[in-house]
């Protein structure tokens, strides 16, 4: 495995405190006030018209602030190609903080203010800094990498995701911030990581192949090089992706369009919203419903409940963690086949045992199981992979539009999740988690038939794995790649060690 640098850790670290956290941390954090959120919208509500809210207004306004996360989340996605043609990866990560800041303070000072109209509108700003952050750094991330260690490097992604949905977890006990009086602090916490990353980030290179593609700048994309690397001979590397940039034979970011219109990305695109989409509609996000009625049924006290719940952020992290240190080993297309294969069995389990629970009185332990070994599995792939493959599929200028289709496939679907499951759960019961089986398998057999391995493969190689099923020979861009070296050796780009294989 290549030497990691501390330039490069430090990127993957502070990029992931600032995004991927606040992601998961938001997930998670709403979940311990809910009663005190909900006291306070019907005392606001006496203090304003002088009379208790109705519990279809409280219940309205609380989906509302649960959900509008959801629909903030899609508005930043949307934005991503714009921004990252102005701002760049790193600039619009850090811009992004603007958006955390502004939610942390809504969402902290709406109790004091008496306005839940604040919340609500900092959950909305909350899911558009989420939405922004959840494209642009595996973007950044992956474009930073060597491709030895891209897919490691990628999984800070998930790893953090997972970090932030545990540390909402526990900061919302009783003993911690989840009371009445220290609610708000909950919210107030949000604005830490965004206000850590402002001040690292910023003196760390920003993405050497966009500032060579993209701006031009080949100064300073080699001194990104460098510190990514830790070496001063990066020729190679500049070489590569000078190479790469002919072969596309466009400098210009392409519109969402033209990726749809381009022949020879067809199946990557395809690839990428069907990953997407099991990603939210896997049925993972709906396990949280059983949890705590599984937990109560095995005789726990309700307030144990929440520790116990507490293994749960614990087992998605220490699972994102090993499926970091393995995805270079065991490859992406594996990691994710097993992964979906996994929890179409641990769904089918829990079914059973979810429908026999009342019937014996270890049943339920053998339910909470289940939802253990079904949130190891998403996170051993599924969880972080569709991320770091979002990446590698396109090439430079295809990218922005890759990952503004993918967010918003994401986004939707987790919509649609929290929209239709309380009604589908309504009319199947515990049968309902069926129709999240026929998703994983569905998932697993099109990436077993369709998905070609990726690891330790350029960004040129990965693209002509799909040559074939695009319908375009691949010797085309082989042969575009190999003029445009032959080319660039002829004009003298090429050091004195031309021969030494490039980490990009």
């Amino acid at each position: 495995m290549k030497r990691l640098t501390v330039c490069l850790i430090s990127a993957a670290f502070f990029g992931s405190v600032g995004s991927s956290f606040l992601y998961g941390y938001n997930l998670s954090v709403v979940n311990a006030p809910a009663s005190y959120i909900k006291t306070f919208y019907n005392k606001t509500w006496i203090d304003r018209y002088n009379e208790p809210i109705g519990d279809g207004t409280v219940t309205l306004l609380w989906s509302v602030t649960v959900s509008i996360f959801a629909i903030g989340g899609l508005v930043g996605a949307l934005t991503v190609s714009f921004l990252i043609k102005v701002l760049g990866r790193k600039g619009t990560l850090l811009a992004n903080n603007g958006l955390a800041l502004i939610a942390a303070l809504l969402l902290a000072l709406g109790e004091t203010a008496g306005s839940f109209e604040m919340l609500i509108i900092g959950r909305f700003i909350i899911g558009m800094d989420s939405g922004v952050s959840l494209s642009v750094l595996p973007m950044y991330l992956g474009e930073i990498s060597p491709r030895q260690v891209r897919g490691s490097i990628g999984q800070f992604h998930s790893i953090f995701i997972c970090l932030g949905v545990f540390i909402g977890q526990v900061l919302g006990l009783p003993e911690i911030l989840g009371q009445e009086s220290r609610w708000n602090f909950l919210f107030g916490f949000l604005a830490l990581p965004a206000l850590l990353q402002l001040c690292v980030l910023p003196f760390l290179p920003e993405s050497p192949r966009f500032l060579l593609m993209e701006r031009r700048d080949e100064a300073g994309a080699e001194k990104a090089f460098q510190a990514f690397l830790g070496r001063s001979d990066v020729s190679r590397e500049l070489e590569e992706v000078h190479a790469e940039s002919r072969a596309q034979n466009t400098q210009r970011t392409a519109s969402v369009l033209e990726l749809f219109r381009k022949r020879s990305l067809r199946w990557q695109l395809i690839t990428v919203i069907v990953v997407m989409s099991c990603y939210q509609l896997c049925g993972l996000n709906a396990i949280w419903y059983y949890t705590n009625g599984i937990l109560q049924n095995a005789g726990f006290q309700p307030a144990v409940i929440p520790y116990i719940t507490l293994s749960t952020g614990g087992i998605e992290t220490l699972a994102a963690v090993i499926s970091g240190l393995v995805i270079e080993k065991v490859g992406r297309r594996p990691l994710l086949i097993f992964g979906f294969s996994a929890m179409a069995v641990f769904f089918s389990l829990l079914t059973v045992f979810l429908h026999y629970q009342d019937r014996f009185s270890w049943m339920p332990y053998l339910s909470f199981t289940s939802i253990l070994l079904l949130i190891a599995s998403f996170c051993s792939g599924p969880g972080g992979v569709p991320f770091v493959l979002t990446g590698e599929l396109f090439e430079q200028s295809y990218r922005p539009a890759a990952f503004m289709i993918a967010g918003t496939v994401n986004w939707l679907s987790n919509f649609a999740v929290g929209l239709l499951f309380p009604f589908i759960q309504e009319a199947l019961q515990t049968f309902a988690f069926l129709l999240f089986v026929v998703v994983c398998v569905a998932g697993a057999v099109y990436l077993l038939l369709v998905l070609p391995e990726t690891k330790n493969k350029t960004f040129m190689e990965i693209s002509q794995s799909f040559s074939k099923i695009n319908g375009i020979p691949d010797q085309t861009q082989e042969r575009e790649m190999k003029d445009a070296l032959d080319t660039a050796a002829t004009n003298g780009l090429q050091c004195a060690e031309v021969e030494m294989e490039s980490s990009f």
